[in-house]
């Protein structure tokens, strides 16, 4: 028999996310109860959104028997990705009938079909909803189908408000719909131009219909800066419409103040100058002071010294080399990835950490863990990066807890702290070139903004992938998969 979609959960369960959207809410929080509402209502093991960028699709949202893939990348020639933005909008799909490594694994944990409806605006997409059960028998009846279509047709609608939506910068060109659009036929003339369109550049609807567009057209499907007269920034993306006439949507925003914010060249010198101007300070007043008191100092000043050089030299050579690895984007190793024992790995990992963390360490690593498949001498980078931005941000002498465990076709491990926690609006934005929390308090949370970004490269590199969210009670909970042997 179908599954049978419990409407009154589904009316109230949907209640409960428009109310959060009217008490401000947004992006991944709102979406994420979104999902569990879905969950519960059609009955399904588990829920995932797909958001779908130039480069491919990452999982931003999941629950229940799929929240492990939360972070999961879905590279654009991924089987998976091709058989997602592909054939028609709603679809029941066998999971044994995909030939990606995602739909594999899902398969591996009793997941055998799914239902899933791309969310669109104009045609185009910015994601797809997934309903996942353990059945590869009858499949969901029409009325199932027309729910998962309805809430991912409101997922769209979050895009089009960008209500926190989409999660990385370099999101799907119709993420702007709500912003400035305008329609261009075949000669260039404009045929359609939206209130925000004037909005954003000044020029009202009569002075730019049947008008080329005020600034460049770039190819479909790609991306331009361009600047105004007045010095203001736009980020003009643009689109073919299915359908005769040859038009073109195009959709443009103001960027000024990103492009303030993220220019890296300036964010880069200023950072790093920062950063690197702190430990050669200290370790020159420390040097100067042994040099010109020697003789005067105690055997225990001098210990204290050596000792103080000693570890702002670790600080600067692991600043270094994490800048130094983000010019080079960074590589964890030419060899093929390789078994290794994760427990053992972790455990060599700490022992090589400074004192002060090494101390603050809790592990719990079960006996019989499967060998992770990957490079081992990449994970002590991941681990200490992880470690040490827990302990950034949690109170000193609070414990760090590294635990690892096997699920499925993976093997994991965890870092968990009882710091000030992460917003769930950010678990993405963490792991870009240069972010940092919105608290812009360098002097107590010093660092560069290239750690998370480092640990990311470094995992999907070894066909793994790490995420965040808000660990229950206070905290942030960082974890990390891996293939297993």
């Amino acid at each position: 028999m179908p599954e049978r979609t419990d409407f009154s959960a589904l009316i109230a369960g949907h209640t409960v996310v428009i109310e959060m959207i009217n008490c401000g809410d947004s992006g991944v929080p709102v979406l994420s109860q979104l999902l569990r509402v879905a969950q519960s209502a059609l009955g399904a093991s588990g829920m995932a959104f797909v958001e779908f960028a130039p480069t491919g699709g990452r999982v931003i949202a999941a629950t229940g028997a799929a929240e492990w893939t939360l972070g999961r990348p879905l590279p654009a020639d991924d089987p998976d990705t091709v058989c997602l933005l592909s054939g028609p909008r709603v679809q029941q799909v066998r999971m044994d009938r995909l030939t990606g490594k995602l739909a594999h694994a899902l398969v591996g944990r009793g997941l055998r079909r799914m239902t899933v409806s791309r969310a669109e605006i104009g045609g185009l997409a910015v994601g797809s909803l997934h309903a996942l059960y353990p059945t590869d028998g009858d499949g969901p009846d029409a009325e199932q189908r027309g729910v998962v279509a309805y809430l991912a047709s409101c997922i769209a609608h979050m895009y089009g408000d960008q209500s926190g939506l989409p999660v990385h910068g370099d999101g799907p060109v119709v993420a702007a719909m709500a912003d400035g659009l305008a329609v261009v036929d075949r000669d260039g003339s404009v045929r359609l131009w939206n209130p925000a369109a004037a909005q954003v550049t000044g020029r009202s609807s009569a002075d730019a219909l049947n008008q080329p567009l005020p600034f460049p057209l770039p190819p479909s499907g790609q991306v331009l800066d361009h600047r105004l007269p007045d010095g203001r920034w736009l980020r003009v993306t643009s689109g073919e419409l299915p359908g005769p006439g040859m038009l073109r949507v195009v959709t443009f925003r103001d960027t000024t103040d990103q492009q303030r914010r993220d220019s890296d060249r300036n964010l880069f010198v200023a950072v790093t100058s920062h950063e690197l101007r702190t430990p050669v300070t200290v370790i020159k007043g420390y040097a100067d002071t042994l040099t010109d008191h020697w003789e005067s100092l105690t055997d225990a000043d001098r210990r204290l010294a050596a000792r103080v050089i000693g570890q702002r030299a670790n600080e600067l050579a692991r600043l270094v080399d994490r800048l130094l690895s983000a010019a080079a984007e960074v590589r964890p190793g030419e060899d093929p990835p390789a078994p290794f024992d994760l427990a053992d790995a972790l455990r060599a990992a700490v022992a090589d950490f400074s004192a002060e963390l090494r101390h603050r360490i809790t592990l719990d690593l079960p006996a019989g863990l499967p060998k992770a498949l990957g490079h081992r001498a990449s994970l002590a980078t991941v681990l200490l990066e992880l470690c040490t931005n827990a302990g950034k941000y949690s109170p000193s002498g609070t414990s760090i807890d590294v635990a690892a465990r096997a699920d499925g076709p993976t093997v994991s491990f965890r870092v968990a702290d009882q710091g000030i926690g992460i917003h769930p609006e950010h678990v993405e934005r963490a792991f870009d070139r240069f972010w940092q929390g919105e608290s812009g308090d360098r002097r107590r949370y010093p660092g560069a903004g290239l750690g998370l970004y480092l640990v990311r490269r470094i995992v999907e590199q070894q066909n793994g992938w790490v995420s965040l969210r808000p660990k229950a009670g206070g905290g942030t909970v960082a974890e990390v998969r891996l293939p297993r042997e």
